[in-house]
């Protein structure tokens, strides 16, 4: 049986930067119904914002906000997994909206969570994700983007750098534990997940100064794979995040084996297991196609 890790963690206090929170700029609150073709311009991000990106790509001065997707199944599909996701999580669901732009579609062609508690989605990043590899590839995609809205909640990630990094692998954490719980996307075979992560690593950059640097493709593909195996455990989103860095930053400077998790020592025998395997991963030793195959 597993047992329930829901321990609270006290965040002390984390200065407010780029690295935690977007800001909480207002946006229109114009909504347009479902094909409505009228224009409507779309507030673009403010510089905090920029680091909750899928993609680094700005709104088309052009684009429509909407209820919708083009058809009424996909939009239910899409509100079910936002309320699926949050409802894992103990929360109420952001407002989930998505951004067309007919004249110009490449310009939709990303995924924003706000501050404010909106997530925004382009059509053409959700038709692409849906073509590619299915639906588990949006379910992913849209967990990342909640996993920002757990971060604007909590004041996350307790781990700071020069760039956006943290925020993006820890979110990229709460995509891999998400599709993994038993009250959430419930695929317990790792390879589907890999093979959807194909999709998402594949935006990984190698800019490491950058401010909007996300992780490069291996770190993304560990960082994944880590949210993955914490689904073992039922964890609260602090929870998740102290074992998340524990593991992740030990794997990233060659400290994991110096000292024991001591708050969750069934989890560390556990990860035990894996601790190799996720810094072949993040070193390229275990390449993209053989983590397709992991178990």
């Amino acid at each position: 049986m597993k047992k329930n890790f829901n321990l609270c963690f006290l965040a002390g206090v984390i200065a407010v930067s780029t690295l935690t929170a977007c800001s909480d700029d207002k946006m229109e609150d114009t909504v347009l119904p479902e094909k409505q073709t009228l224009s409507a311009k779309i507030e673009q991000p403010g510089p905090l914002e920029k680091v909750c990106y899928y993609v680094d790509n700005n709104w088309s001065n052009t684009s429509v906000l909407l209820n919708g997707l083009q058809n009424s199944a996909d939009t239910s599909f899409m509100n079910s997994l936002m309320t699926s996701i949050a409802s894992m999580w103990g929360r109420s669901n952001p407002v989930l909206q998505f951004v067309n732009d007919p004249s110009n579609p490449n310009s939709t062609y990303n995924a924003i969570s706000y501050g404010n508690g909106r997530i925004y989605y382009g059509y053409a990043i959700y038709y692409d994700a849906k073509a590619k590899g299915g639906d588990i590839v949006n379910a992913m995609i849209l967990a990342h983007e909640y996993g920002h809205q757990l971060q604007y909640a909590y004041n996350l990630p307790s781990v700071q750098e020069s760039t956006a990094r943290p925020n993006e692998l820890e979110a990229d954490g709460f995509a891999g534990y998400y599709l993994r719980r038993p009250n959430g996307y419930n695929k317990t075979d790792f390879s589907q997940i890999a093979a959807a992560y194909e999709f998402a690593q594949s935006i990984g950059d190698y800019q490491t100064s950058s401010p909007g640097h996300h992780g490069t493709p291996a770190q993304r593909r560990s960082a994944v794979r880590l949210g993955f195996l914490l689904g073992q455990y039922n964890l609260t989103a602090a929870n998740f995040d102290y074992n998340f860095f524990y593991y992740y930053q030990g794997v990233l400077n060659g400290t994991y084996k110096m000292a024991k998790n001591t708050v969750n020592p069934e989890i560390d025998a556990y990860m035990s297991q894996y601790i190799d395997e996720l810094r072949k991963i993040q070193t390229g030793e275990i390449s993209a196609e053989e983590f397709k195959h992991l178990k």
